[in-house]
């Protein structure tokens, strides 16, 4: 189990909620992939957990869903309610879902639980507020994610400021015991320069560090050192996240 700072990582995205959409395309790439997974029959009361802005709120909202948004972050709450987003809005963690068993038809989290301290237990809470024949659907990151950040780190003699994800075996483990549907994928974003690449992560506010490294100022030079050993092809900047779906139907 690793440990997490709930507070910092709250913080984090607060301070991206109303730049996130500017920079969301790994959230809604993945969010796509997922939903092509769902046996997304007729509507019903659906949990958003770990709901960011309220993208995927308002995609199941629109197609008649009770949508009820559930973030960590209150300003990315705030966010999503400003939008419209959901039916109704709860602040709260993930590993401790703040509803009754059997709450939810469908429970859906796409790049959240990566943030969690303990993955079954995670996974546990989103069964238990899910209904007898509903599904739950999440994703995370894996292991293999921001491969090409790390190796043009690695070119500074520093390690890159990026955590460490589970495995994908590691992942199975820990939720042997559940009939989980796996799907793995690696899904690469370009972008034009090495400052958009590192906006991309600043701007979802996935800068949050569950283990500090020694932190060296970036400069101008640095970036220029990144920018040469940092992997690219035709389309500019490569940035690949290893992406892992997950589909639990209910009894």
């Amino acid at each position: 189990m690793q440990q997490v700072d709930k507070l910092a990582v709250a913080q984090a995205f607060g301070r991206a909620a109303q730049m996130y959409q500017q920079h969301d395309a790994l959230q809604r790439l993945c969010g796509e992939r997922l939903l092509a997974l769902g046996a997304l029959n007729a509507p019903g009361h659906l949990l958003d957990a770990g709901c960011g802005p309220g993208g995927f709120s308002r995609h199941f909202s629109a197609r008649g869903w009770q949508v009820t948004a559930l973030d960590l972050s209150s300003a990315m709450l705030a966010e999503a309610e400003r939008q419209a987003s959901a039916w109704r809005y709860a602040c709260g963690d993930i590993e401790a879902l703040p509803f009754e068993a059997d709450s939810f038809d469908l429970s859906w989290s796409n790049l959240a639980v990566q943030w969690c301290a303990n993955l079954p237990q995670a996974i546990g809470e989103l069964l238990r507020v899910t209904r007898p024949g509903g599904q739950v659907l999440f994703s995370t990151l894996g292991a293999e994610s921001l491969q090409e950040m790390r190796q043009a780190w690695r070119g500074l003699d520093a390690r890159a400021p990026v955590n460490t994800f589970m495995t994908f075996s590691e992942m199975q483990r820990q939720l042997s015991g559940l009939p989980v549907r796996w799907r793995r994928e690696a899904l690469t974003l370009h972008f034009s320069d090495i400052r958009q690449v590192l906006q991309s992560l600043k701007g979802i506010g996935a800068t949050h560090l569950h283990q500090l490294p020694d932190r060296q100022p970036l400069t101008r030079s640095k970036l220029a050192m990144l920018a040469q050993d940092w992997p690219r092809d035709a389309a500019g900047f490569a940035l690949t996240y290893d992406i892992i779906l997950g589909v639990i139907d209910g009894d």
